[in-house]
């Protein structure tokens, strides 16, 4: 503990007003405390300590104290840092969270090497390539490392996953993806386009104006914002987005630091080309952040209903701080507000990591996932939006819409198949036995209408899984025919037609987008929204 207080204050010096401090500026010869304890260990402690190491191994504890999401970076991996910003690891399709504890994958590219390999949002890693994570989670920077690779080379990786005893191994084949923020936009029907946002990355504002001009072109009067399992990017971005729907000098959200030179607040111009269409956005328990940022923004305006379930609550504004040697500590230096007042960010209780980790398993456990009547709101912390209706805080953002869970269909069998990633692997064998008829088509449209029928793929599918050690039950089978058939074509549609195909299979049954869809065909999203 005495350690530990003496690298607080070490770390702490380092931690000023600037984002690189010189080596003349540092401070760990100023606190005769610090030297005494240091001093002490050096010459008397029982076994040769390299004190250099001692620190590198320890700052992540002492800034694990301060909040969830701060984090350090060492001197060998801070390039790599700067190489994959928020968590994305683009060769295997994949964006990680919370680091510093525990390996969460927060959200995977559709039909990417993770999505092949049958990986989940929600996935808990533990080991790559046999290495336990628990040896390396305090660096995040070496977890990029042993996830990027060459093109075509493979690696294994084990996870967690939630209501599933075993550790799931999973190979998966590194492939470059080009980035791309917008996973897909299309007419829902004539009248609505829908636009699926997987990040607020710097392109992520031209790509969405683009696809809204687009979609608006071909007669959308209404939209559909996806902005389900986006865990974030920039603020700037979202707030640029946000200003398209919004009149002159509405606020979009507010920054307060402990510094002045971090409390500003944000507001619209009134040069958004879009203020008059009526807008829905879709969040769930995966989205954060900047999605957060835009949700809260569009809903405390009464400019948009918010469809599904209370979003994850990340609210802290980071920023990267160099160290003399390289290293970087990627500190939260202020808080994001929303329009009414609401912060974003969720309850951490300091120095209890794994209460905050634990926070998604615990909605899993109350019910908050399955029925509005589980969801914990604090009452203590009442707003209200501009025109009156009522709003809570305490973190995250609560949709006006509650959509619970879809458990539809989910059966052990359906449960183990895509435990075992063999429904994303399946669709992929039948894509290449196939791929010249499939490519021959001129949509997915076609595809539906010419795919064997439903009883063929679903007896070869169980034939398939059969021969990859999972028994057909044929009970189970029929229960989860509608589950099974809707992510078998998603994924070939995908696969040949691109992400359009993809999302216009999978939203046909999704009823988080079914229920954005009546609302606004009864005119629920007209500004200003009352009710």
């Amino acid at each position: 503990m005495t350690i530990a207080i003496a690298l607080i204050a070490f770390v702490a010096g380092f931690i000023i007003d600037r984002h690189v401090l010189n080596s003349a500026e540092r401070p760990d010869g100023d606190d005769p405390k610090v030297k005494a304890i240091l001093d002490l260990v050096a010459q008397e402690y029982v076994d040769d300590v390299d004190l250099d190491s001692l620190m590198e191994r320890n700052i992540p504890l002492i800034l694990r104290g301060l909040d969830p999401h701060t984090s350090y970076f060492e001197p060998q991996y801070s390039r790599i840092t700067k190489d994959h910003p928020d968590g994305v690891i683009p060769d295997i399709g994949i964006v990680l969270i919370n680091f510093n504890d525990t390996i969460h994958v927060e959200c995977i590219v559709p039909a990417g090497p993770s999505d092949i390999a049958g990986i989940l949002p929600g996935d808990c890693i533990v080991k790559i390539d046999g290495r336990p994570t628990a040896n390396i989670k305090k660096n995040p920077g070496e977890v990029f490392k042993l996830l990027s690779g060459p093109n075509g080379s493979k690696l294994t990786l084990s996870v967690q996953r939630h209501g599933y005893p075993n550790v799931l191994d999973f190979t998966v084949t590194r492939n470059k993806i080009i980035k791309k923020t917008l996973d897909s936009h299309y007419l829902l029907d004539r009248n609505t386009g829908y636009v699926k946002v997987n990040q607020f990355e710097r392109n992520t504002y031209e790509e969405f104006v683009q696809a809204l001009t687009q979609l608006q072109n071909q007669g959308a009067k209404r939209f559909i914002i996806d902005l389900r399992g986006n865990g974030g990017g920039y603020m700037e971005i979202a707030v640029l987005m946000a200003n398209e729907f919004l009149s002159a000098g509405q606020p979009i959200v507010s920054t307060r630091g402990r510094h002045k030179q971090y409390n500003r607040p944000y507001k619209s111009d009134g040069k958004g080309s879009f203020q008059n269409v009526e807008l829905a956005v879709l969040i769930d328990e995966y989205s954060a952040s900047a999605s957060e940022i835009f949700a809260g923004a569009l809903q405390d305006n009464d400019r948009a209903i918010i469809v599904g379930r209370r979003s994850f609550g990340k609210g802290l504004v980071q920023n990267d701080f160099i160290l003399p040697d390289s290293s970087i500590i990627r500190l939260a230096v202020a808080r994001y507000y929303t329009p009414s007042g609401r912060c974003i960010q969720k309850d951490y209780k300091h120095h209890d990591a794994r209460y905050y980790d634990d926070e998604l398993l615990e909605r899993f456990k109350h019910g908050e996932l399955y029925n509005r009547d589980s969801m914990r709101i604090d009452k203590s912390q009442v707003f209200t939006t501009l025109h009156g209706r009522t709003v809570y805080g305490g973190g995250g953002i609560i949709p006006d819409y509650f959509v619970a869970r879809d458990t539809t269909g989910i059966t052990g069998y359906y449960i183990d198949v895509e435990n075992n990633g063999l429904l994303q692997r399946f669709a992929f064998t039948y894509c290449e036995k196939n791929r010249t008829t499939l490519e021959a088509m001129s949509d997915y449209k076609q595809f539906l209408r010419t795919t064997p029928i439903d009883n063929d793929i679903i007896k070869e599918f169980a034939e398939y899984a059969a021969a990859n050690g999972i028994a057909p039950r044929w009970y189970y089978i029929n229960k989860s025919r509608n589950r099974i058939l809707t992510k078998i074509k998603s994924i070939i549609a995908h696969d040949i037609f691109g992400p359009e195909g993809y999302s216009s299979i999978v939203n046909r049954n999704d009823n988080i987008v079914q229920t954005a869809l009546r609302a606004l065909s009864k005119h629920k999203a007209a500004f200003p929204i009352t009710e």
